[in-house]
C-alpha cells in the first residue's frame, strides 16, 4: 500500500493505528490505490461497521462543524443509494 501511494510504511501504520489522520489528497490516493472511489473509504460495504465509523469519527472531529454537517449529509444520501 505505501508504495502504491507513494508514501512511508510508517506513516500507512500510523493511519491504521489512528495515531495519524491522512490528509485529502492521501485520501484520495489510497482510495486510487485500492481501486474505489474516495468516497467508498467511508462505506460499510468495503470495510468493518466499527472501523467506518472510528474512521468517521475521527474526519469529523477534526473539520469545522459547517463542513462536517455537509459530509455527514453527503454520505447519508450516498449510503442510501447504495
Amino acid at each position: 500500500m505505501a508504495e502504491k501511494v507513494g508514501t512511508s510504511t510508517h506513516y500507512i501504520g500510523q493511519i491504521e493505528l489512528e495515531n495519524k489522520f491522512p490528509t485529502p489528497e492521501m485520501l484520495e490516493r489510497i482510495a486510487t490505490a485500492l481501486e474505489i472511489d474516495s468516497p467508498q473509504l467511508f462505506s460499510q460495504e468495503f470495510f468493518p461497521i466499527e472501523s467506518v465509523q472510528r474512521f468517521q469519527e475521527g474526519v469529523l472531529s477534526r473539520l469545522g462543524t459547517v463542513v462536517a454537517e455537509a459530509i455527514t449529509s453527503e454520505m447519508s444520501q450516498l449510503q442510501k443509494m447504495g
